[in-house]
């Protein structure tokens, strides 16, 4: 079997439904619950079983209650209790015959079979109308279906995002800056959009070949801190968790946990960060999304709010 990575799905011996939320999965996998079959479940299956959706403190509280076993810092499933495994890569395919939409953006981003796949509801067969497309794209062809959506909005292929949904994500997010420096920031990334009224993002994840330098876990921490720094490579700055490496007199790189500031800076601007620091060996590292919403906790591009 092909290791399991992030944005993949499981499924426990009970039919519960979980998204993969790393890449550290050798022993247990680390995911967080999504689904549960629940006969006044909102979600419906083709099968014509229903399922309840968690969301993130939500799911917490429900493993807490119903299968310690698996709580963790992540949920943790051990390989024996997995029924089922879903690749966004390989049920691409069956999802994009069944949804024109999806269709649409394989024909945008014209990547490679295997390179590209769709996650989230519409990956397990749990979509509803309101549903976004998840698309996930490995490795380095991100960056290819990065410049893809910035020319498909600028040709009127796709849309980006109208005020009404910026401020949506904004609020959604609740993050530790201002609302024009996160619209500064996120327009930039070109790394979401919208199709015939269905709002899409791309998703980095590693290919099968970068699985080795994954990270390593929690070090020590030291304490909250903020700094300023040069970023000298941002390569990873949409994976997750995004690393930033920097030039700083201690710190040698930033890493977010939080979607909300993946793709924050680009190598050579000068960054702001406010995160917790922990030392990994001979290196400290500045942390930030320790908690759900990073409550005070926050990466900005000083360079971006200075031009």
């Amino acid at each position: 079997m092909k290791p399991i990575r992030l944005r993949d799905f499981i499924e426990d011996r009970d039919g519960w439904i979980y998204a993969v939320s790393t890449y550290d999965n050798s022993d247990k996998i680390g995911c967080v619950l999504r689904y549960v079959p629940d006969a006044d479940g909102e979600r419906v299956h083709a099968s014509g079983t229903r399922y309840k959706k968690y969301d993130f403190e939500d799911a917490y509280a429900f493993i807490a209650l119903h299968k310690p076993q698996y709580a963790a810092l992540l949920q943790r499933i051990p390989y024996n209790d997995v029924k089922r495994v879903w690749k966004p890569d390989e049920e691409l395919p069956h999802i994009a015959r069944q949804h024109p939409r999806v269709q649409k953006l394989v024909d945008l981003f014209k990547l490679p079979s295997g390179t590209i796949g769709c996650t989230g509801s519409l990956l397990c067969g749990l979509e509803n109308d309101a549903s976004d497309i998840d698309m996930v794209v490995y490795g380095r062809h991100w960056f290819t279906a990065q410049k893809r959506v910035r020319k498909g909005i600028l040709d009127g292929k796709v849309k980006g995002l109208s005020v009404e949904m910026w401020k949506k994500v904004y609020d959604k997010r609740k993050p530790e800056i201002p609302y024009e420096q996160f619209v500064l920031h996120e327009q930039r990334k070109w790394n979401r959009g919208q199709i015939e009224g269905t709002y899409f993002d791309i998703l980095y994840t590693r290919s099968y070949d970068e699985l080795k330098s994954v990270h390593p876990g929690k070090g020590t921490v030291i304490g909250k801190q903020t700094i300023e720094a040069k970023v000298v490579d941002a390569s990873l700055s949409f994976d997750n968790p995004a690393i930033y490496e920097i030039e700083h007199e201690s710190v040698s790189r930033v890493l977010s946990f939080t979607h909300t500031y993946s793709g924050q800076a680009r190598a050579g601007e000068i960054i702001e960060a406010c995160g917790v620091c922990e030392q990994h060996g001979n290196e400290r590292w500045l942390v930030v999304g320790t908690t759900r919403e990073a409550k005070g906790e926050y990466i900005v591009s000083k360079t971006l709010l200075e031009q």
